[in-house]
């Protein structure tokens, strides 16, 4: 199977608005102030394991 990939000139781009929830609701990321702007640009996803706590 052959898959094409699509190559778009700059001009051609949409820009993608980014919205997250801050401060108890949603709205874009643009709108934000720029200290959390700074914290989003930050944000690791993980996945938590168990606590210590609860494996004994």
């Amino acid at each position: 199977m052959q898959t094409e990939t699509a190559v778009l000139k700059d001009e051609e781009r949409t820009p993608c608005e980014v919205w997250s929830r801050v401060m108890g609701y949603h709205r874009p990321v643009t709108f934000w102030n720029p200290g959390k702007q700074s914290e989003h640009r930050d944000r690791r996803f993980f996945v938590a394991e168990e606590s210590a706590a609860k494996q004994n």
